[in-house]
């Protein structure tokens, strides 16, 4: 079996269908992502539908213009027995769609909600490495956390400063594109205790899917590609990872 740790079936109109190739192809979870809260009774009523789709409640720091997170808010949304993370949150620098006081400020939000609900928090990062690691360090210094860096693209430096606070790291297939050289370096060094694989899908399909719509079934794609790139058998990649998914993610046990 395999889990997708990060995928977005709200962004599908054709959720059902996709949810039911994902099962076709050996996927056996899958976590569909919040990120605006407008919004997050569409992520919600997807996993209530399906028994084997968790999902997240969270602001996308694209979205932290319009949205200035509410702690108790999210502590609230967290109470649904189908919510197992809170995010995802963090920084993008690369797109700077919001104002990054604003998108530091909701992630900060997010580590509050995540250390008070003990759920793990979902972390987007580009082209913010130095400004992310900097407020994980200090927020876990007024209080543990966990969580995971999804869509992992940065450095090796940001990974290894992550996994030293617990941290898990999430691949997606861009691990699998033609320009991820320094990326397949950091995949080849996270720990196998602290992988995770996604799709991050309707974006970023894998080889051998590039220029498709990207759906929850090619993660198998990427687990493939990684496990090669890592010297083990897909079977053993899959395992280990859905392992690290269900002891991180617990609530989705």
């Amino acid at each position: 079996m395999l889990v997708d740790s990060h995928c977005h079936l709200d962004y599908f109109e054709d959720a059902d269908a996709v949810i039911a190739r994902a099962r076709a192809a050996g996927i056996g979870r899958l976590l569909t992502i919040g990120t605006t809260m407008a919004k997050f009774e569409n992520v919600r009523a997807i996993a209530e539908r399906h028994d084997d789709v968790a999902c997240s409640v969270g602001i996308h720091p694209h979205e932290a213009a319009q949205e200035a997170a509410d702690l108790a808010r999210l502590i609230e949304a967290a109470r649904h027995p189908k919510v197992v993370g809170i995010g995802e949150t963090g920084l993008d620098y690369y797109y700077d769609k919001s104002p990054r006081d604003q998108q530091a400020r909701n992630f900060r939000v997010h580590i509050a909600a995540a250390r008070q609900t003990g759920l793990p928090l979902i972390v987007h990062t580009r082209d913010a490495d130095d400004d992310t690691a900097k407020i994980l360090a200090d927020e876990m210094g007024q209080g543990a956390f966990r969580g995971v860096l999804h869509c992992f693209t940065s450095s090796l430096a940001l990974a290894e400063a992550a996994l030293a606070q617990g941290f898990y790291i999430s691949l997606s297939g861009i691990v699998t594109f033609k320009n991820a050289e320094p990326l397949r370096e950091v995949a080849r060094r996270i720990p196998l205790d602290r992988l995770l694989v996604e799709t991050d899908a309707p974006y970023l399909a894998p080889v051998p899917m590039r220029g498709k719509r990207c759906e929850p079934a090619y993660v198998a794609h990427t687990a493939a590609y990684v496990a090669a790139l890592r010297g083990m058998s897909a079977s053993e990649l899959a395992a280990a990872t859905t392992a690290n998914f269900r002891k991180l993610f617990d609530k989705a046990s």
